[in-house]
């Protein structure tokens, strides 16, 4: 079936059409071919041909060029147009002509030549096991034999990883393996390093935020090696189609600009493509508060407020809850008015969510009836994938979390149970903390076509080999633009046609964006955010990095401006000794072990079967506290176990399997307070300012709710530690006379402010490369360090991630599209489609909209009075 007559599936004669509000055709697009470059390998180009590439696409001829005559190249181009062929074909032809010159003379001890070496970086395990099935299929067409090929991660055996080391010619790994386990142990390596000709690193937008500051380190310390060991590599990147690619790969390397090769023209076919942005359908009825008729997600994932301390004065405060399903939160430990949140926090809070206003006023927001909720859309997903695998099409849908996945998955097959018994086996879902054989099985089955359907989170938007999909769905927006087409371009790979739906959540930007598809579908891709240079990242590297080989000062360039003075710092605090040499590192622990690449918090968490000892999966340390506290509800490929024991100490849950009629929903409490204010603007009275904030956050219980109807059940307290966050925070004050002129009382103040922060942190993301769970916010009357109605927007990420200082970089522009988001939005006090969050850590009130509105347009107004700097 094609994508029209999916469409017409989804649309059910008419009955959903006006949910439907942009349909848009992506026309087909011829591809260009290229000759195969002379220096190919002719048994590579021979296993080329005989899977089905007769001539190389004229943009990957283009890469592999400049990779082969020594050039760092980075190609960015869309999904599924062949970017491995470019890296491969210089990589492969270099290992066999290596190979065949260490054997041109081996009687003769001058002619050994080291065989040269290439290192595969992924960002999942998943992708290196589908690379090594993809070349294992090339070399086998090819006939070769001489080129030895291996994965080698945290699942690699003892012994594997020596064969591994002696003998590998590729080895397909992740940057995790490279910090923990190649570079510290680099001595073992030493055969692979001095030999190191090509370095791939795949899906390198993937490296954005923390996590690809944390790569471009791994990556500066690996060529520090390798050039002590002889080896000048070349690094191939592959991306997807961002702005600036080559900017963003001579960041992640520590070299200039200049001396990157960017490839960004497609030269490959594409299928025709329908695009439809879809918003769910009201819900009937729904006069009462709108945070009693959230979740935003799914049942698992539904917000629960903590009931405040019965000593909390009556007086404004504010708070944060947490990020998304799978994520932490944050609480209240002092400071102006204590709150909660929903799905709550980790070892450190974050990613957190948004705050609220002051708890105790006594105010109610009810919703007019107009102002309706509509239905979530990962129930409207599963309604729409149960529909299309009845079709008999072969769909992926993407969720925002891991429980958002099982949610979909369960109740697409409970759809299709009263269609057809046969059909709920062929669905699945997908998502991070299966064991590896697990996720391997499903990416098979759904290749194969023994799947038709998995409910995947965006473990596999990257590029995992999985062609002949028709139809993709996307439950709300992905958080990018790159993200949404790398998502879409599952639907119609190899230049098959294609149907991608967007399903909107409530949530302001979903529904500005379901409104306003130019804003999706027309403006230019993000760039690539991140900052090798954040000390909280740069200093645990800079350790490693001395502890595989002292640090030289004549090296410290490749680590950037801020890497001498954080090594004085280090050096001050006994963590690093400095000679005349260069810095040691001396003590006795693996410094490797100071971070995590994932911002983690720590390892992961095992969660056991207790009767059997058998691994159920793993969850983030970030997660646990909220997610596998005793008594929690854990949910795995549609089984469902309660948590009898959490130890942090050891990272192992203790799960029993059970079926329960209900889920866990964590609560905790957060504070936030100012550590340093780095940068500040004067706007006549409104102060705009950047600098580093502490953000506290505890779980203190959770409840049990009856699913579907979310009735409590009961309440329970827990006594898990507090995680203190140091980041990044951008904010604004809004003193007596500001709030004066906006009409803004003190009864009303505490919701417009809490309106306003909601508002904004939901269309920063349009601005910076992240989505509202990479940041979270406060709103308060009055902050004990600013003296005044201030609104916090922090990022969720040690030191920070760049988001907020991008946001303050934007202010006016940032303020003024979230005063229009507010004012656009037909409703006539307020919902979740402008300024209320599917993660309010104080259950979305108070807010006033009209009182946001006319705040945030006398900040502006005056901004625009204030001499420009």
């Amino acid at each position: 079936m094609g994508p029209g007559e999916l469409l017409d599936v989804l649309l059910a004669g008419g009955r959903r059409a006006d949910r439907a509000t942009h349909v848009r055709d992506l026309p087909a697009r011829p591809g260009a071919r290229a000759d195969w470059p002379a220096w190919a390998d002719a048994d590579v180009v021979r296993g080329y041909r005989a899977l089905g590439v007769e001539r190389p696409w004229e943009h990957q001829a283009d890469a592999a060029d400049a990779a082969w005559s020594g050039r760092h190249t980075v190609l960015a181009t869309s999904t599924g147009s062949g970017k491995s062929l470019a890296f491969w074909l210089p990589a492969l032809s270099a290992v066999r002509r290596g190979a065949a010159g260490a054997l041109l003379d081996p009687g003769r001890i001058e002619s050994v030549q080291r065989r040269p070496t290439v290192l595969y970086l992924s960002p999942t395990k998943a992708l290196a096991a589908d690379q090594l099935a993809a070349l294992e299929r090339l070399l086998a067409a090819a006939g070769t034999r001489d080129v030895r090929v291996a994965t080698c991660d945290g699942d690699t055996s003892r012994d594997e990883r020596r064969w591994v080391r002696e003998h590998a010619d590729v080895v397909l790994t992740n940057p995790d393996f490279l910090h923990f386990a190649l570079l510290p142990a680099h001595a073992s390596w030493s055969r692979v390093l001095s030999s190191l000709a090509f370095v791939v690193v795949d899906e390198c937008h993937a490296f954005r935020g923390v996590f690809g500051a944390h790569v471009a380190l791994v990556l500066r310390r690996l060529r520090r090696l390798a050039a002590a060991y002889g080896a000048s590599p070349v690094v191939v990147m592959a991306s997807a189609t961002t702005s600036d690619p080559a900017a963003s790969a001579a960041r992640l390397l520590g070299v200039d600009a200049d001396d990157v090769h960017a490839v960004t023209t497609d030269a490959s076919p594409a299928g025709r493509k329908t695009l439809v942005l879809w918003q769910p359908p009201e819900l009937p009825g729904g006069d009462g508060p709108w945070a009693s008729l959230l979740p935003d997600e799914d049942p698992w994932a539904t917000v629960v407020v903590a009931a405040p301390p019965p000593d909390v004065p009556d007086a404004p405060g504010g708070e944060e809850g947490p990020g998304p399903a799978d994520e932490p939160g944050g609480p209240d430990a002092g400071g102006p008015g204590h709150g909660s949140g929903a799905e709550g926090p980790a070892p450190r809070p974050g990613p957190p969510a948004e705050g609220s206003g002051p708890v105790g006023t006594g105010e109610r927001l009810v919703a007019v009836p107009q102002d309706r909720p509509r239905r979530t859309a990962t129930a409207e997903v599963a309604d729409l994938l149960a529909d299309l695998v009845a079709a008999g099409a072969r769909v992926l849908a993407f969720t925002r979390s891991r429980r958002g996945a099982e949610s979909v998955a369960a109740t697409t097959r409970d759809h299709l149970r009263a269609v057809d018994p046969m059909l709920p086996a062929l669905v699945s879902s997908y998502r991070g903390g299966y064991l590896p054989e697990e996720r391997r099985a499903l990416e098979e089955a759904i290749r194969a076509g023994h799947l038709r359907a998995l409910a995947t989170t965006n473990a596999l938007e990257l590029g995992v080999d999985i062609s002949g999909l028709d139809a993709v769905l996307i439950a709300g927006w992905p958080g990018t633009r790159v993200s949404l087409w790398q998502q879409a371009g599952r639907a119609g790979r190899a230049g098959a046609e294609g149907l991608v739906v967007l399903v909107a959540r409530e949530d302001p930007l979903d529904t500005f964006l379901v409104h306003h598809p130019e804003a999706a579908l027309d403006a230019p891709v993000e760039a690539t955010v991140f900052d090798p240079g954040n000390p909280y990242v740069l200093a645990p590297h800079l350790c490693a990095a001395a502890a595989e080989r002292p640090l030289r000062s004549e090296e410290l360039d490749l680590f950037g401006p801020r890497a001498l003075a954080v090594l004085g710092q280090l050096t001050e605090r006994g963590i690093l000794r400095r000679r005349s040499s260069g810095w040691y590192w001396t003590h006795a622990e693996p410094a490797s072990r100071l971070t995590d690449l994932r911002g983690a918090g720590g390892q992961p968490v095992r969660v056991v079967e207790s009767a059997t000892g058998r691994l159920l999966g793993t969850v983030d340390a970030a997660s646990a506290d909220a997610t596998v506290h005793p008594g929690a509800v854990y949910v795995h490929l549609g089984v469902t176990y309660v948590v009898d024991e959490l130890h942090l100490e050891d990272g192992v849950a203790l799960a029993t399997r059970r079926d329960v009629d209900h889920g866990t929903w964590a609560r905790w409490v957060t504070s936030t307070s100012v550590v340093e204010v780095e940068r500040e603007v004067g706007w006549g009275p409104v102060t705009w300012a950047f600098g580093q904030v502490d953000v506290t956050t505890q779980v203190v219980g959770y409840q049990r709710r009856r699913i579907p109807d979310l009735q409590v059940l009961s309440t329970h307290d827990l006594d898990l530690p507090a995680r203190t966050l140091r980041t990044a925070a951008v904010w604004w004050t809004a003193p007596p006379e500001v709030l004066e002129r906006a009409g803004v009382t003190l009864e009303v103040a505490p919701g417009a402010l809490h309106a306003a922060e909601h508002a904004s942190i939901g269309l920063l993301p349009l601005l910076a490369t992240c989505d509202r769970w990479d940041l979270g916010g406060l709103s308060t009357l009055v902050h004990p360090d600013t003296g005044h109605a201030t609104v916090f927007v922090h990022d969720g990420h040690p030191g920070g991630a760049g988001f907020a200082e991008r946001g303050f970089d934007l202010g006016p522009v940032w303020l003024r599209a979230t005063r229009d988001a507010i004012a656009a939005c037909p409703c006539a006090t307020g919902c979740p489609a402008c300024v209320q969050s599917p993660k309010c850590g104080n259950g979305n009130d108070p807010l006033d909209k009209a009182g946001a509105l006319r705040l945030l347009s006398t900040v502006l107004a005056h901004a625009a009075a204030a001499p420009s700097t």
